[in-house]
């Protein structure tokens, strides 16, 4: 982390963000490069506010999804197998996590995505909170599937695949207010939704459970020493 009190290093690389007024004047744009080993920027990423941002882990989560979660659960259901992941197990107000569920399915079963007419479409559902704001669920790409016992052809999965979710912690100052001196712990519920067929039939829809845990810790309020201040 380089202190650029003048903002002289942030205007020189183009990020100065002219709208930051009071404190955060002179910022920078939250934002994240990826630069490859022969110094291509390979993807960027930026945020609107300055105290929401994603963290650490939970961009390496974007950019490699099999590096950057980690597995806090593992649940069986009737035909096929969840892995619970999280990129980060704490947070701060306006830290940005990503929460996914990995589904393992077994060979020649398959699940209906999202977009699938006449059939249950896999849904993940998460329990609102007041004090996170959830994202809409991303599901990835899926297969068109042909079914010749009924001659159909439906969106579908089949194999291993993700769904991911975003989460933010709430910014408000009420919510700091309310953190005190040790956090606090709050668990993610939800459930998972989905019909699981194979070649020849298709089984009864069935729900599963999804739990996850977050603290969340107050801010450091301390400010930076005098001389490297923001002037």
């Amino acid at each position: 982390m380089v202190a650029d009190p003048d903002s002289t290093i942030i205007q020189a690389y183009g990020v100065l963000n002219p709208e930051a007024a009071g404190m955060q004047k002179g910022f920078a744009r939250p934002g994240y490069f990826f630069i490859d080993s022969a110094g291509v920027i390979r993807e960027k990423f930026f945020e609107p506010k300055y105290r929401e941002r994603l963290t650490g882990n939970g961009l390496i989560a974007k950019l490699f999804p099999e590096l950057g979660q980690a597995v806090t659960d593992t649940v069986e259901a009737a035909h096929l197998q969840l892995d619970l992941e999280q990129s980060d197990r704490t947070g701060v107000p306006g830290t940005r996590i990503t929460l996914a569920v990995v589904v393992r399915l077994p060979q020649d079963i398959h699940v209906y995505a999202p977009g699938a007419q006449g059939y249950k479409p896999i849904k993940l559902s998460l329990d609102p909170l007041a004090e996170l704001d959830f994202k809409p669920a991303m599901y990835p790409a899926s297969k068109v599937l042909y079914l010749p016992v009924i001659n159909e052809r439906v969106p579908a999965f089949e194999g291993t695949f993700r769904i991911s979710q975003d989460v933010r912690v709430s910014s408000s100052s009420e919510f700091w207010g309310s953190l005190g001196t040790d956090g606090k712990a709050f668990s993610i519920t939800g459930k998972l939704e989905y019909q699981a067929c194979d070649k020849t039939k298709c089984y009864m829809a069935a729900s599963v459970p999804v739990k996850w845990q977050l603290q969340v810790f107050p801010l450091d309020r301390n400010r930076a020493p005098l001389e490297i201040r923001h002037k």
